[in-house]
């Protein structure tokens, strides 16, 4: 029997923002045992991690595979440890394939503080423009993912990419972002070939888009809003080779496994 938590990241409240799975364990259960379990919940993520003394190990699984880093996953465990257990402090400290995550309470926020994405700016494939329907200004590759720039939010609200095409380029996820008159950006963000077609609000791609932008805009604090159809605020600060991401997060609901 395993307790679920199913938690709205990047949100203030139930419906909005980017719904996780969160299963504390004792101990690590098989690898196959934690895909069947996300394959199961049908999120585009579920979080599983195990406390040993003051220090977490947390690990990411999509529907169809295990991935290296996921931000609101990682926001929504955060949650979960500060809300439905009786771990007392303000900061967390999460080991995994990513490296040292740290979480910490500020007020109503958590925040985490990841590794920022290199990031390389490249050609824009062929036959983009045919993928998304609108040529972007720029391509940059990261870590990981790929981000295109646009001119304008319009541009992002309307795009409705062939996922198809997507899925045979060489990235995990898909970066769509523009500046905005009501946020400092706003981004969308697909990932295919994760099963993911759009996911609501992805805080590991801002692993990109806050370097990116905050050297565009020479800002070092900024606001910004993931524009799929369920939305999410980010907080966001640029501190060199890391990154902080800030957001709210609800409790939609708890239940338990049953695994005969």
């Amino acid at each position: 029997m395993y307790t679920l938590f199913q938690i709205d990241a990047f949100a203030d409240k139930i419906f909005t923002g980017n719904p996780a799975a969160v299963i504390p364990l004792e101990k690590w259960v098989s690898d196959q045992l934690m895909q069947n379990i996300a394959m199961e919940n049908n999120l585009s993520e579920t979080a599983f991690f195990i406390q040993e003394n003051n220090e977490f190990y947390i690990r990411w699984f999509t529907p169809i595979s295990e991935v290296n880093l996921c931000g609101h996953a990682t926001l929504a465990s955060g949650h979960v440890i500060f809300n439905h257990t009786n771990y007392n402090n303000d900061q967390i400290i999460f080991n995994s394939k990513s490296g040292i995550l740290k979480i910490r309470k500020e007020g109503q926020f958590i925040i985490l503080d990841f590794p920022a994405s290199d990031l390389e700016e490249i050609s824009i494939p062929a036959n983009i423009e045919q993928a998304l329907g609108i040529r972007p200004e720029k391509c940059i590759r990261g870590r990981e993912d790929m981000m295109f720039i646009f001119d304008n939010a319009k541009e992002i609200k309307s795009l409705s990419p062939d996922l198809r095409f997507l899925k045979t380029l060489n990235a995990r996820g898909i970066i769509v972002t523009a500046p905005s008159d009501e946020y400092d950006f706003v981004s969308r963000f697909f990932a295919p070939v994760e099963g993911i077609d759009e996911d609501p609000v992805t805080g590991s791609a801002h692993t990109m888009l806050i370097p990116y932008w905050s050297g565009l805009l020479q800002k070092r604090e900024l606001t910004a809003k993931q524009i799929s159809s369920r939305g999410g605020v980010l907080k966001c600060t640029n501190k060199g080779s890391r990154v902080e991401i800030g957001g709210k997060a609800v409790t939609y609901m708890i239940g338990e496994i049953c695994i005969h």
